[in-house]
Parts: C-alpha cells; structure tokens; sequence
C-alpha cells in the first residue's frame, strides 16, 4: 500500500534510507550517506505533502518524493518536453531487505499514473551515473536519459536526468 507519510514515519524514513546508503557504500556506489537525506529534508518534503511510503504488512519498507516543481539544478538541462507540467522523482528508496521484490517498480508505477492524473506531460528525475542498476532501471521502464547535473557535495560524478514522456492521449 502507498500513502501520504506523515512526520511520524520520519524515523522509520531515515532508518531506509541510511541502510540503502550502507548497502549503496558497501558496492562502492557513493550516492547516499549519512547526512543524505537528511531529518530536515523528510521534514520538508512531509510538510509540502510530497513524500509518500509504501508499506508491507504493516511496515514501511519503502518511500518516494514526488512534486510537481522544478528544482533550480534542472534548468540547463534540455528536456524532451516544454516546460508546462511535470512529475519530479526525488529519493526513491526501497530498504536493502525488500529489494529485489518488485516494490520499486510498484512506487514507480504509481508515481507515473499519479503524473497522467494530473495531466503531466512527463515524469523528470535524476540518479547517479556510478549507479547501475538505478540507470538499469530507469531506462527498462522507457525513461531517456536528457543530460546530467553536479552536486559536488555529495560526489564529483554526474547525476544523469531522465525524463519519460507520456504518448498524447487521442
């Protein structure tokens, strides 16, 4: 089940988050750490009613942040579509002992029908280029990678920025 978290889910969120940090680390993949992300920034995307959990009998295994605005690090890249309406992805993570489950794939399948119920040309978003099986993943679910963009706080490598467009309804 997915839903809306709530700011009691944070503790839970940042446990996700650094064990895929750890398990992201222990493959020599320097994506996540333990400042990324942060309290403060589950704090924020809760508050904007951004971020959402997947829960598993009972228990949150899982979480996205999904928004329709458009982070400023985005504006030299050369989308696919106009700039109208978009579904940004931000911190998917599912924790290390769920993976491999299809839950990722399921929070993604509901970002995308969450992006054409609200009439979005595209769903954009970012992962990091040292990451394989992320940029794996993206692209089997048709996603075209667009160009990248640096943070150079958490890496000197690139983030690549996919966007997938949605077919024009008839």
């Amino acid at each position: 089940m997915i839903r809306k978290a709530l700011q009691e889910d944070i503790p839970r969120l940042k446990k996700i988050t650094e064990a895929c940090a750890k398990h992201m680390i222990a493959q020599g993949i320097f994506q996540w750490n333990e400042q990324y992300p942060s309290l403060a920034v589950f704090r924020n995307d809760i508050a904007q009613g951004n971020m959402y959990v997947y829960e598993l009998n009972e228990t949150i295994v899982g979480c996205v942040m999904l928004s329709f605005e458009k982070d400023a690090f985005y504006d030299s890249i050369a989308w696919l579509t106009p700039e109208k309406k978009h579904l940004y992805v931000h911190r998917l993570a599912v924790h290390p002992d769920f993976q491999g489950k299809g839950i990722a794939q399921k929070i993604m399948d509901y970002g995308e029908a969450y992006a054409l119920q609200n009439d979005c040309l595209s769903v954009r978003l970012d992962t990091f280029s040292k990451n394989p099986r992320n940029n794996f993943f993206y692209q089997t679910r048709k996603y075209q990678r667009v160009g990248e963009v640096f943070f150079t706080l958490k890496s000197p490598h690139p983030f690549y920025c996919y966007e997938k467009v949605f077919d024009p309804l008839p």
